[in-house]
């Protein structure tokens, strides 16, 4: 990675954080997500459909991230930005399988370092609310922005943006000493690989237990399983047919309903 890769990834770990300046909707919920945080790091280091193919396992895997309370257990934009580098950078000559893996490393190193960072920015932005009470006593309601944006978004950005950058390079100047690919064993490439598909299945099934809540909705589950699987319909496809059953199941329900009533 050159120095400016290396600065527009580690700007996006930032603006992908919650807090960040660009605001949760584009920042968190937006730039913040596995796919669309694969597709900017594709852009940035000029392949996109490999880093796609890394992208929708770590989706899938952190779709079931939720941050209770504001308790992070694993900082996702940290996670994926550095996964999706590392897996780039590290995976060249690689099976997609392998390149998988890695990017599961890497995310894990990038979440424990984004898991110490935000913990730190935390403790760091507890000075600023007693800025805040003071401008607050005095009326000086004009300068909240300062301890408000201008600090707290310094704060935000020196512990994201920082952090990313000595990662970023560490992983860059660790890729030209030697042809990484050729220092991992089969097995363990293997095994990663193996490794990031039950994450994978793991994320899915996170996410299953917190939409499946009868029993009924397993058989809309499976359908569209099968229709995806067996009849090779794309989700859009997939998305028509719901819809279409969604309307014609309103209408016979809402008719019985009425008949009923008379």
């Amino acid at each position: 990675m050159s120095t400016g890769q290396i600065i527009l990834i580690a700007l996006f770990v930032y603006l992908g954080s919650i807090g960040s300046i660009v605001g949760n909707t584009i920042g968190w919920y937006t730039l913040g997500r596995p796919l669309v945080a694969a597709f900017v790091v594709g852009v940035i280091l000029g392949d996109v459909p490999t880093a796609m193919i890394v992208g929708i396992p770590l989706q899938i895997m952190y779709m079931g991230n939720v941050t209770p309370g504001g308790a992070v257990a694993w900082d996702l934009s940290y996670a994926t930005y550095i996964g999706v580098a590392g897996a780039l950078v590290f995976g060249q000559g690689l099976a997609p399988t392998e390149v998988i893996g890695l990017a599961v490393v890497f995310a894990g190193i990038g979440g424990l370092v984004g898991q110490i960072m935000w913990n730190i920015t935390y403790a760091l932005n507890l000075p600023l609310n007693r800025v805040a009470q003071k401008y607050a006593a005095a009326g000086a309601t004009n300068r909240m922005f300062v301890p408000n944006v201008v600090m707290g978004q310094g704060i935000g950005f020196i512990c994201r943006f920082v952090p990313a950058v000595l990662v970023l390079s560490s992983m860059t100047i660790a890729s030209a000493q030697a042809d990484f690919a050729t220092l991992i064993p089969g097995w363990v490439t293997i095994a990663l690989g193996v490794f990031g598909g039950m994450m994978a299945a793991l994320g899915m099934g996170i996410i299953l237990s917190f939409l499946l809540k009868k029993n009924y909705h397993w058989a809309i589950f499976l359908a569209g399983f099968v229709l995806v699987t067996y009849f090779h319909l794309n989700t859009m496809a997939v998305a028509v047919v719901a819809i279409l059953a969604t309307v014609i199941y309103y209408v016979a329900v809402t008719n019985l309903a009425a008949r009923e009533a008379e």
